[in-house]
């Protein structure tokens, strides 16, 4: 059989190894048009000559991790822009909501009782009064649930609540569970709790979705009130632990809680993640409302980024804001490496005049991605953006344009949460609240050091490349 497999594969001047490559190819190709897999550049070059040299190994990689988009019924469908109502407006508020409708995304809705808190104290107070206000329905998406003092209070209280007759569903991620210490489920089911692993590595149905990885942190009761963030359920990211080996010292974290009709959209979005994630039949739910913002809307609005999204809509509309800013853009997160169109409309923002301060810790818990930021760093600096850099570890997710607009949630600045990850972040729209969280920002940066450039060795701007291409996955 293969001396006459090789020998018709010569009759067309191909060999096995050829054939090989040539169908991982062949699979990338019709794999990303079918599926309308949009990729950053270097990842799409970095497949392709992986499949071309190392196609034994690559293709099966390609199969397991390879995909960016998911299809899920009518959130993937083309949407087209929605007018706007009231008068046209320069404001870096109105364009943005301009934009996030023309892209699908819900509309702005009311929330009312919006509460930043100020450290992990009170993001635990807060967290533990919308556990134990829930009265019918009781849900949480976390990307890890720690194996810690703060894991199983929370734990304690889904059983206690789930033994009262409230029905609670947890939702963590299939790789986050294992980066937390790979917590006890097995009581939470006992007592009744529903649990749910987003895409498990090892259990999952759904093929080439292990690198698509759930970010977003939702805690609903009710379908009323909502606590949210970038705080993970774990020790450090509130007050810490020091009874854990090693100890855990808290980290500078933003999270907040609100009621209303927002919270009922993002009930909506927890709705349709757990159905794709257990796979169930979606029940009859209604869709969240989709208009054209109307000018000067005082509210908020859920702005859904990830593989379940046509467009790469929070990469889309940070470099939109940046482009309509007109006097200041603050931002602060734990990881910044950017591609080069979001460095670049933020360099260009600080060359226009627009004050652009970012707040980074000096060290952050991931090693790659501090080795991967210099480059970033030195090109803002050079353009006149100021870098802070803060003693301990930053996680908080916030980005502020203006007086106007205030992002905050789960969504870092890396490419691994703007084009890979499921992220979830809230649009601020009202002045007071925007001035809100851009005080909790300033009272970062004002513990922090301002970041000087050094002009780095041909052998160090080398290895800073090397890691760059590594980036995307980070």
């Amino acid at each position: 059989m293969m001396p006459r497999l090789h020998e018709f594969l010569s009759q067309w001047g191909l060999t096995v190894h050829g054939l090989v490559t040539l169908a991982g190819l062949v699979v990338y190709v019709i794999a990303s048009h079918t599926r309308r897999q949009r990729r950053h550049p270097s990842a799409a070059i970095a497949w392709v000559v992986s499949l071309a040299l190392m196609p034994y190994l690559a293709l099966p990689l390609y199969l397991l991790i390879g995909s960016r988009k998911v299809t899920r019924g009518p959130l993937l469908r083309d949407t087209p822009a929605l007018p706007v109502n009231g008068p046209p407006s320069s404001a870096p508020s109105y364009r943005f909501q301009q934009l996030a409708a023309a892209m699908g995304l819900a509309q702005a809705a009311a929330y009312e009782q919006l509460a930043i808190h100020q450290d992990g104290k009170e993001a635990l107070a807060a967290l533990r009064s919308v556990l134990l206000e829930a009265r019918q329905t009781l849900d949480i998406c976390t990307f890890l649930l720690g194996r810690d003092a703060l894991g199983r209070e929370v734990s304690e209280l889904l059983m206690q609540q789930a033994r009262s007759g409230v029905r609670v569903r947890l939702l963590v991620d299939g790789i986050g569970v294992y980066l937390g210490g790979r917590p006890d489920l097995k009581p939470l089911s006992a007592a009744g709790v529903h649990v749910a692993l987003f895409v498990s590595p090892f259990r999952s149905p759904l093929p080439g979705r292990t690198n698509l990885r759930n970010h977003r942190k939702m805690v609903m009761a009710d379908g009323q009130r909502m606590w949210s963030g970038g705080r993970n359920l774990a020790a450090e990211y509130f007050v810490g632990d020091a009874s854990s080996q090693p100890q855990k010292v808290p980290w500078i974290d933003l999270s907040f809680d609100f009621r209303g009709d927002l919270a009922h959209q993002a009930q909506q979005r927890f709705d349709q993640d757990w159905d794709f994630a257990t796979q169930a039949v979606p029940a009859a739910r209604p869709l969240p409302a989709r208009a054209g913002p109307a000018c000067g809307v005082a509210g908020a609005q859920l702005i859904a980024s990830g593989p379940d999204q046509a467009e790469d809509t929070l990469y889309s509309l940070l470099i939109a804001s940046c482009f309509t800013a007109r006097s200041r853009i603050l931002l602060i997160t734990p990881y910044f490496v950017p591609d080069a169109t979001l460095l670049m409309a933020l360099t260009l923002a600080a060359r226009r005049g627009v004050a652009v301060d970012l707040i980074l810790p000096r060290r952050s818990n991931h090693r790659l991605a501090d080795l991967a930021r210099p480059a970033a760093l030195r090109e803002m600096a050079a353009a006149g953006a100021r870098v802070w850099l803060v003693d301990g570890m930053v996680h908080a997710k916030a980005v502020v344009i203006d007086t106007e607009l205030a992002l905050a949630g789960s969504a870092n600045l890396d490419e691994r949460s703007l084009f890979l990850n499921y992220e979830l972040m809230m649009a601020f729209f009202r002045p007071a609240d925007v001035h809100r969280f851009a005080c909790w920002i300033e009272q970062q940066r004002a513990a922090a050091r301002l970041y000087r450039a050094k002009t780095p060795s041909p052998m160090v701007e080398f290895s800073e490349g090397l890691i760059r291409w590594l980036a995307f996955q980070l």
